[in-house]
């Protein structure tokens, strides 16, 4: 049943806390912070700072986005990464966001989540010490829709008109085309649909720069979802950057193996894509 592929995918997501061993010795810990009080359960946004102290620079940040299929996950998930950029003196962000729960919290509910977390950013970067205008959004799989969908579908703080749009984009992984998903249309319990919520097919101009890394054979979010982004994106004149890796699925799990459970990484491979993604922001002067 594909319900139970999805189940084993986003549990499978698990995979991400096991990058620690990207961290170096010293240990980078994050700060909590509610970015949303008005709902039910606080949404959380867990930050980490540089090691650097008492620096009064503002510095570029990243707010990462878990992926599990809009329905499971937590921040805890993007902790590692979380840790590494910080350790390249970004302020990272590890960001809570509703789960879709069948009953009346649907990915629409995720979407605004994401956008509201980089108008936080915003509207705190001096408290934070940020950039507010060097912000990425990073994101593997549905993490990367809502990654994709604040600059696509972007909104604004009603009182300054701060934007949602990030400045930058990570796309791993990514489901950005989702017209023809029917966990995402069950997901939406006839709020809306797919097509309205589906980054790839609305990309315009004045898009921020995109790196979008993809395996080759993947069946959890196919290959033509990033290329038809990436397509769009050139199109409309903006700046994107496809890498598309041979002999990995979902995850850059091998593709002999299949992908829609455990993750299985090839080691190599995901080595390159981390260093594709350390380069991008470099170029864009956001890396140490």
């Amino acid at each position: 049943m594909r319900f139970r592929k999805l189940l084993l995918i986003i549990t499978a997501l698990f995979f991400f806390i096991e990058l620690k061993a990207q961290s170096n010795s010293e240990e980078i810990s994050s700060y909590e912070y509610v970015f949303d009080g008005t709902k039910k359960d606080s949404l959380k946004a867990h930050v980490f700072f540089p090691n650097e102290k008492e620096s009064n620079d503002s510095r570029p940040a990243i707010v990462i986005f878990h992926g599990g299929g809009w329905n499971m996950g937590e921040p805890s998930w993007a902790f590692a990464r979380a840790k590494k950029f910080a350790q390249n003196g970004m302020v990272a962000v590890a960001a809570q966001y509703r789960l879709s729960d069948q009953e009346s919290i649907t990915p629409i509910e995720a979407m605004e989540d994401a956008r509201k977390v980089i108008i936080w950013m915003r509207k705190n970067s001096e408290k934070l010490k940020i950039d507010p205008d060097r912000i990425v959004a990073y994101g593997w799989s549905a993490g990367a829709h809502l990654a994709a969908s604040a600059a696509v579908f972007p909104s604004f703080d009603p009182e300054k008109n701060i934007s949602s749009k990030p400045n930058a984009l990570v796309l791993y992984s990514p489901a950005l085309s989702l017209i023809n998903s029917g966990w995402f249309k069950k997901l939406l319990l006839n709020k809306g649909k797919p097509y309205n919520y589906s980054p790839a097919e609305h990309v315009k101009e004045n898009m921020p720069p995109a790196i979008i890394l993809v395996g080759k054979d993947d069946t959890v979010t196919p290959i033509r979802e990033s290329e038809l982004f990436h397509q769009n994106m050139v199109k409309y004149g903006n700046e994107s950057y496809l890498h598309i890796y041979e002999g990995v699925s979902h995850l850059f799990t091998p593709s002999s193996q299949p992908d829609n459970g455990w993750p299985n990484p090839d080691k190599e491979i995901q080595a390159k894509a981390y260093k594709e993604i350390d380069l991008f922001l470099e170029k864009l002067g956001y890396f140490n």
